[in-house]
C-alpha cells in the first residue's frame, strides 16, 4: 500500500526585473532624500564645488548657454514631456484601444508629478543664487522637476515600446533619445546654475523608481491575455498599412 503524497508547498514566485529595480533604486533614493535634509557638509561641499564651476563655464560660454537654455525650456521643458505622455496615452486608446495601459501611463506621469512637487515642500531647499546669473528658477530645488519629469516620461515609453514589441531598429532609435533628453535635460539645469547636482541626481532616482514602481503595479493587477497584442508593434504597423 503506498502512502499518500504530501503536497510541498507553493513556491514563492521570483521578484520580476521590476521588482529588484524598484528596490535597488529606493535605497538610494532613501538615502540621498535624507543626506539633502539634514544638508550632510561633505555632499553640500561637493554640490558647491561643482555648481561653482559649471557656473563659470556657463559666463564665459554665453553662446552654449543660451542653447542651454532653449533645450531646458522648449525641448525638454516638463511640460513638453507631459504633453508627449498626453498624445502616448490618447494614440493607446484610440488606436489600440488599450486603455489599460494607457491609465498607467497618465496615472504614473500624474502621480510623478505630485510626488515631484510633495518632496520639494518637504526639503525646501534653497537653489543656488548667483552674482550674475544666467537663468532663472522659482520654488524650492530638490529634486529637479525638469530631470525626474523627463526620467518619467521617457523611461514610460521605453517600457511601452518593450510592451509592445518594437522592432530593434526603433527601440535603439527610442532608447538613445531617451538617454540623451534624460541626461541632457540635467546637466542643463546644472549648467544654467538653477539647480545643484544633487538635485539632478534626486529627480533621476524618483524618476526611475516612478517608473519601476509603475511597471511593478502593472504586472500585478494586469489582465492575462489582454492589453499587450498578439504580434510585435512593427508588424501591426506594416499589416494596417498594406
Amino acid at each position: 500500500m503506498r502512502s499518500p503524497t504530501v503536497d510541498s508547498p507553493p513556491r514563492t514566485a521570483a521578484p520580476t526585473a521590476a521588482v529588484r529595480a524598484a528596490v535597488a533604486l529606493a535605497v538610494p533614493s532613501v538615502l540621498l532624500i535624507a543626506l539633502v535634509a539634514l544638508s550632510w557638509d561633505p555632499l553640500m561641499d561637493l554640490d558647491g564645488d561643482i555648481a561653482r564651476t559649471t557656473h563659470g563655464w556657463a559666463v564665459d560660454e554665453p553662446d552654449v548657454t543660451h542653447t542651454s537654455r532653449i533645450l531646458t525650456d522648449w525641448v525638454w521643458d516638463p511640460w513638453t514631456m507631459r504633453a508627449l505622455a498626453t498624445a502616448t496615452v490618447l494614440w493607446l486608446i484610440i488606436r489600440r484601444s488599450a486603455w489599460r495601459p494607457a491609465l498607467w501611463l497618465g496615472a504614473a506621469t500624474l502621480l510623478g508629478t505630485l510626488l515631484q512637487q510633495g518632496m520639494k515642500a518637504a526639503v525646501g531647499r534653497e537653489r543656488p543664487v548667483w552674482r550674475d546669473p544666467v537663468d532663472s528658477a522659482h520654488y524650492a530645488a530638490f529634486p529637479s522637476g525638469h530631470a525626474m519629469t523627463a526620467a518619467v516620461v521617457c523611461g514610460l515609453l521605453l517600457w511601452l515600446l518593450h510592451l509592445y514589441g518594437a522592432g530593434r531598429v526603433l527601440w535603439r532609435i527610442a532608447l538613445t533619445l531617451a538617454a540623451v533628453s534624460v541626461i541632457g535635460v540635467g546637466l542643463t539645469r546644472v549648467w544654467n546654475g538653477v539647480h545643484w547636482p544633487t538635485d539632478v541626481l534626486g529627480g533621476w532616482l524618483l524618476g526611475a523608481l516612478t517608473v519601476a514602481l509603475t511597471v511593478v503595479s502593472y504586472e500585478r493587477w494586469r489582465t492575462p491575455a489582454t492589453e499587450v497584442p498578439q504580434r510585435p508593434l512593427a508588424e501591426q504597423e506594416a499589416q494596417e498599412h498594406r
